[in-house]
Protein backbone atom coordinates (compact mmCIF):
# COMPACT_ATOMS: atom_id res chain seq x y z
CA UNK A 1 0.00 0.00 0.00
CA UNK A 2 1.21 3.16 -0.28
CA UNK A 3 2.64 5.26 2.50
CA UNK A 4 3.07 9.75 2.25
CA UNK A 5 5.02 11.40 4.21
CA UNK A 6 5.06 14.53 5.97
CA UNK A 7 7.79 17.16 4.96
CA UNK A 8 10.05 16.72 7.53
CA UNK A 9 10.46 13.03 6.31
CA UNK A 10 11.12 14.68 2.67
CA UNK A 11 14.69 15.70 1.15
CA UNK A 12 15.96 19.00 1.91
CA UNK A 13 15.68 19.88 -1.80
CA UNK A 14 12.12 19.63 -2.13
CA UNK A 15 10.41 22.94 -2.03
CA UNK A 16 8.37 24.18 0.23
CA UNK A 17 5.22 26.32 -1.30
CA UNK A 18 2.52 28.17 0.43
CA UNK A 19 -0.93 27.08 -1.12
CA UNK A 20 -4.11 28.77 -0.55
CA UNK A 21 -2.72 32.26 -0.45
CA UNK A 22 -5.56 34.65 -2.45
CA UNK A 23 -8.37 33.32 -3.77
CA UNK A 24 -8.98 29.50 -3.67
CA UNK A 25 -12.02 29.24 -5.96
CA UNK A 26 -13.08 29.35 -9.37
CA UNK A 27 -16.13 31.61 -9.59
CA UNK A 28 -16.02 30.56 -13.22
CA UNK A 29 -15.38 26.80 -12.97
CA UNK A 30 -16.77 26.26 -9.60
CA UNK A 31 -13.66 24.40 -8.33
CA UNK A 32 -11.75 25.01 -4.82
CA UNK A 33 -8.79 24.58 -3.11
CA UNK A 34 -9.36 21.01 -0.58
CA UNK A 35 -7.78 23.39 2.16
CA UNK A 36 -6.78 27.34 2.90
CA UNK A 37 -4.03 28.30 5.08
CA UNK A 38 -1.46 24.80 3.90
CA UNK A 39 1.62 24.89 2.26
CA UNK A 40 2.65 21.89 0.13
CA UNK A 41 5.30 19.79 1.48
CA UNK A 42 6.07 16.65 -0.66
CA UNK A 43 4.69 17.27 -3.96
CA UNK A 44 3.32 14.64 -7.16
CA UNK A 45 5.73 12.09 -8.03
CA UNK A 46 8.96 12.95 -6.06
CA UNK A 47 10.52 9.15 -6.16
CA UNK A 48 11.15 7.29 -2.82
CA UNK A 49 10.85 3.84 -2.14
CA UNK A 50 8.47 4.36 0.76
CA UNK A 51 5.78 4.60 -1.87
CA UNK A 52 4.90 0.98 -3.53
CA UNK A 53 4.32 2.94 -6.45
CA UNK A 54 7.99 4.35 -6.49
CA UNK A 55 6.35 8.00 -6.48
CA UNK A 56 4.17 9.89 -4.38
CA UNK A 57 1.05 9.90 -6.16
CA UNK A 58 -0.71 12.89 -4.52
CA UNK A 59 0.26 16.10 -3.00
CA UNK A 60 0.84 16.71 0.93
CA UNK A 61 -1.03 19.93 2.08
CA UNK A 62 0.78 20.62 5.26
CA UNK A 63 -2.02 21.69 8.09
CA UNK A 64 -2.70 20.73 11.91
CA UNK A 65 -4.93 18.01 12.61
CA UNK A 66 -8.72 19.25 12.43
CA UNK A 67 -8.42 21.56 9.73
CA UNK A 68 -11.51 21.55 7.67
CA UNK A 69 -10.96 19.91 3.98
CA UNK A 70 -13.05 21.16 1.38
CA UNK A 71 -14.58 19.06 -1.95
CA UNK A 72 -13.12 20.89 -4.62
CA UNK A 73 -16.09 20.34 -6.98
CA UNK A 74 -19.52 19.08 -7.12
CA UNK A 75 -19.60 14.88 -6.89
CA UNK A 76 -20.61 12.73 -5.26
CA UNK A 77 -19.07 10.57 -2.44
CA UNK A 78 -18.12 7.28 -3.55
CA UNK A 79 -16.27 6.01 -0.23
CA UNK A 80 -15.41 7.49 3.07
CA UNK A 81 -13.89 4.91 5.91
CA UNK A 82 -10.72 3.32 6.59
CA UNK A 83 -7.95 3.03 3.75
CA UNK A 84 -5.26 1.24 5.00
CA UNK A 85 -2.09 2.94 4.48
CA UNK A 86 -4.56 6.45 3.47
CA UNK A 87 -5.92 6.18 7.15
CA UNK A 88 -9.63 7.51 7.27
CA UNK A 89 -10.26 8.66 3.60
CA UNK A 90 -13.16 10.53 2.03
CA UNK A 91 -13.28 9.53 -2.30
CA UNK A 92 -15.13 11.99 -4.09
CA UNK A 93 -16.31 11.11 -8.18
CA UNK A 94 -16.40 14.40 -9.11
CA UNK A 95 -19.14 15.68 -11.54
CA UNK A 96 -16.19 15.49 -15.02
CA UNK A 97 -15.58 11.82 -14.32
CA UNK A 98 -12.38 12.22 -12.33
CA UNK A 99 -11.83 11.29 -8.42
CA UNK A 100 -10.79 12.98 -5.52
CA UNK A 101 -9.20 11.53 -2.74
CA UNK A 102 -8.48 13.16 0.69
CA UNK A 103 -6.22 10.75 3.16
CA UNK A 104 -4.82 10.55 6.72
CA UNK A 105 -8.65 12.21 7.67
CA UNK A 106 -9.00 12.47 12.17
CA UNK A 107 -12.53 12.91 11.55
CA UNK A 108 -14.94 12.20 8.25
CA UNK A 109 -17.70 14.86 7.31
CA UNK A 110 -19.68 12.87 4.44
CA UNK A 111 -20.71 9.13 3.67
CA UNK A 112 -20.92 7.09 0.79
CA UNK A 113 -23.67 8.28 -1.71
CA UNK A 114 -23.88 11.66 -0.47
CA UNK A 115 -23.80 14.51 -3.43
CA UNK A 116 -21.23 17.11 -2.52
CA UNK A 117 -20.42 20.50 -4.44
CA UNK A 118 -17.20 22.66 -4.24
CA UNK A 119 -16.75 24.45 -0.93
CA UNK A 120 -18.52 21.44 1.36
CA UNK A 121 -16.52 20.16 4.08
CA UNK A 122 -15.62 16.51 3.76
CA UNK A 123 -13.64 15.46 6.96
CA UNK A 124 -10.87 17.19 9.32
CA UNK A 125 -6.73 16.34 8.61
CA UNK A 126 -5.17 14.62 10.44
CA UNK A 127 -2.42 11.74 10.77
CA UNK A 128 -4.18 8.53 10.50
CA UNK A 129 -2.59 5.74 8.17
CA UNK A 130 0.85 5.76 7.11
CA UNK A 131 2.47 9.09 8.26
CA UNK A 132 5.13 11.39 9.59
CA UNK A 133 2.85 14.14 10.80
CA UNK A 134 -0.66 15.63 10.30
CA UNK A 135 -1.37 17.07 6.60
CA UNK A 136 -3.59 16.34 3.72
CA UNK A 137 -2.77 13.65 1.01
CA UNK A 138 -4.92 14.78 -1.57
CA UNK A 139 -5.10 12.54 -5.03
CA UNK A 140 -6.77 12.98 -8.29
CA UNK A 141 -7.64 9.49 -10.04
CA UNK A 142 -9.03 9.28 -13.48
CA UNK A 143 -10.83 5.59 -11.86
CA UNK A 144 -11.29 4.83 -8.21
CA UNK A 145 -8.20 2.46 -7.99
CA UNK A 146 -4.71 3.16 -7.15
CA UNK A 147 -2.30 3.75 -9.91
CA UNK A 148 -4.66 6.00 -12.41
CA UNK A 149 -3.24 9.04 -10.30
CA UNK A 150 -2.38 12.11 -11.96
CA UNK A 151 -1.25 15.48 -11.25
CA UNK A 152 -3.46 17.24 -8.61
CA UNK A 153 -1.94 20.88 -9.12
CA UNK A 154 -2.14 20.63 -12.36
CA UNK A 155 -5.58 19.48 -12.21
CA UNK A 156 -6.40 22.12 -10.38
CA UNK A 157 -4.91 24.69 -11.92
CA UNK A 158 -6.83 23.45 -15.32
CA UNK A 159 -9.55 23.97 -13.50
CA UNK A 160 -9.23 28.08 -12.55
CA UNK A 161 -8.33 27.64 -8.78
CA UNK A 162 -4.74 29.25 -7.91
CA UNK A 163 -2.13 27.12 -5.68
CA UNK A 164 1.34 27.89 -4.54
Amino acid sequence: APATRAPEAAGASEAVQEAGSGTTRSASTGYTLPVTGATIGTGYHVSGSMWSSGYHTGVDFVVPTGTPLKAVAAGTVVSAGWGGAYGNQVVVKLDDGYYAQYAHLSRLTVSAGQSVTAGVQVGLSGATGNVTGPHLHFEIRTTPDYGSDVDPVGYLRRHGVAVG
